[in-house]
């Protein structure tokens, strides 16, 4: 089983933006965490420490591509799909401090694996002397590039790092000079004959780098899946209906969420006529309580979560006069397979919403307060606006009342994250919700490597954060295991695990129910292994559920 402290974390990420995979290895570089990212970018050219803009032939925008300077060493290059880029973000083994030597040593380390993997297809490659990189006939009539290298190595630690070409399209460098380097060409495993699959390219790399960057390590592998059909998304995305079942077992399931079960590896799950254990049962409590709340929320005309996804929960919370209000609505712009949220076409946001939410916050005499959002893909900034302004307006109401918002991906947008957190909420948090395997079958909108960007560029904002999980799909104890250690990397302070329930037919099956001493197991791991500041793992528990005292226990560990 991996840990924090011995393995060496490698992931493919699937394709990934550049801006994205840059916030992602900044926070890992700031961690102790030993990752290698493997991913494709979209087409995007990158400008190194030293690099001439000279070198930039085109205005990279006429051709579809972006440009980013960036902190790495050496001249331009590109990245695009049908590349393979690998981002060791590491400790380097003997590095001594910084120095040009050693910064060679990891170089030629680097080097070295991929002449090591472009061995096993049969490629004879090498090094070029005075040219960091990966050449074939490097020293024969027709010297070319297959791999371009460039790392920063910082206080003994790595980031960036390779972009092998396997079946790129090399007219995207004739808008550019190569590294800088105009009397050389470039090529790919492609154009040199080998017809091989980017998987089958990644496993081999990911083989080597171990072995040569992280000898006798544990390695902890976990890949996003890595074929499909954009026709097995598009439906189900579009919220389109279940449409045929694929099979009796999986009864209600659409052809589309059944194919990205599939191809995951999910088997068939659970009867839907089974029983739930005993432990997933839940005692009616209409305590005065619960229905003050009830009462008010609907006479102030809001949405809260509780009620709209079913939460197992609701009675003891309620009862307890804590709430989790829902933004922007009651639908959502995209259709996961867990969800129970409407998924009809949103409205309008409420202007008085914020107002409305501030005034129940007061009304209850709630302490902490956790404020979530559906989906909405259709608004330019994702919703990000109405959820500051509700933080704002819950404070100017009730000074001293701690304020959790549970937000999307808000479409990856930098500026719509920044509206959020420039609010200040007490704790951000965002739900990754299940391993890398199973993204793509659970909520096929948005992404494992999206996720964990967001968390890095809230923690690096400086709020405490916050993301959750399911189980019970079709992960396993290790894949859980391998996903806090990537929550622990970029830094998240609190963590929730629960048992997955399905809301209908129509939705994701029931793969298996992990039991309490399993939920007490991960709690252990991820706080005492990974350093998690607080886990709350049970078989009932949800992101909401004890919202506030996880927040209250994380401010009182950091004051210590």
């Amino acid at each position: 089983m991996p840990t924090s402290n011995d393995a060496f974390h490698v992931r493919w990420l699937g394709r990934v933006s550049y801006d994205e995979a840059w916030a992602l290895q900044q926070r890992l570089f700031s961690g102790s965490a030993d990752h290698l990212l493997l991913l494709e970018h979209p087409p995007t050219y990158t400008l190194g420490r030293s690099a001439d803009q000279r070198n930039v032939l085109v205005d990279p925008a006429t051709v579809g591509a972006q440009l980013r300077r960036v902190n790495r060493g050496g001249d331009v290059t590109f990245h695009g799909p049908g590349q393979l880029v690998g981002y060791p973000v590491m400790s380097v083994p003997g590095h001594r401090g910084g120095g040009m030597a050693d910064t060679r040593a990891y170089v030629c380390s680097v080097e070295q694996l991929l002449i090591d993997s472009l061995a096993e297809f049969g490629l004879l490659a090498e090094r070029l002397t005075g040219q960091p990189g990966v050449w074939l006939d490097a020293e024969g009539p027709e010297p070319r590039k297959i791999a371009a290298i460039g790392v920063r190595i910082s206080r003994g630690r790595s980031m960036h790092g390779f972009a092998l070409n396997v079946a790129v399209d090399l007219g995207w460098f004739d808008h550019i000079v190569p590294c800088g380097i105009a009397d050389k060409g470039v090529t790919s495993l492609a154009a040199e004959g080998l017809q091989v699959s980017m998987q089958e390219v990644a496993d081999v790399v990911a083989h080597h780098a171990s072995k040569q960057l992280a000898p006798a390590r544990q390695i902890d592998r976990s890949d996003v899946v890595w074929k499909h059909l954009e026709t097995d998304l598009s439906a189900f995305s579009r919220r389109e209906g279940p449409g045929e079942t694929v099979k009796p077992e999986r009864a209600g399931v659409s052809v589309q969420l059944g194919r990205r079960l599939d191809q995951a590896g999910v088997g068939e799950g659970l009867d839907v006529r089974s029983r739930k254990p005993p432990w997933m049962r839940v005692k009616l409590r209409t305590e005065p309580e619960y229905l003050r709340l009830k009462k008010v929320s609907r006479s102030l005309d809001l949405v809260t979560v509780c009620e709209e996804a079913g939460c197992p929960n609701i009675f003891e919370c309620w009862n307890e006069g804590t709430a989790t209000f829902m933004l922007l609505g009651d639908r959502c712009t995209r259709a996961c397979g867990f969800c129970l949220v409407n998924t009809s076409k949103p409205e309008a946001p409420d202007p008085s919403e914020p107002e409305r939410v501030a005034l129940a916050v007061e009304s209850l005499g709630l302490q902490f307060v956790v404020l979530t959002m559906v989906a909405r893909d259709d608004l330019a900034d994702g919703g990000a606006a109405v959820v500051a302004k509700t933080v704002e307006a819950i404070r100017a109401r009730n000074p001293g009342v701690g304020v959790e918002v549970l937000i999307s991906d808000l479409g990856g947008s930098t500026d719509s994250l920044s509206t959020v957190t420039d609010a200040r909420p007490d704790v951000l948090n965002h739900n990754i919700e299940t391993v890398a395997r199973l993204q793509r079958a659970v909520r096929p909108s948005a992404g494992y490597a999206r996720s964990l960007t967001v968390l890095a560029r809230a923690k690096e904002a400086g709020l405490t954060t916050k993301s959750g999980l399911m189980v019970g799909i079709g992960e396993s104890f290790d894949e859980i295991v391998s996903t806090m250690a990537d929550l622990a990397a970029v830094g998240v302070d609190i963590v929730t695990i629960g048992q997955y329930l399905r809301p209908t037919t129509h939705h994701l099956p029931i793969h298996r129910w992990w039991t309490p001493d399993e939920f007490q197991q991960l709690k252990q791991l991820g706080e005492a292994e990974f350093g998690i500041a607080h886990v709350e793992s049970s078989p009932l528990t949800r992101s909401s559920h004890r919202a506030g005292s996880a927040a209250s226990a994380v401010s009182a560990a950091g004051a210590r």
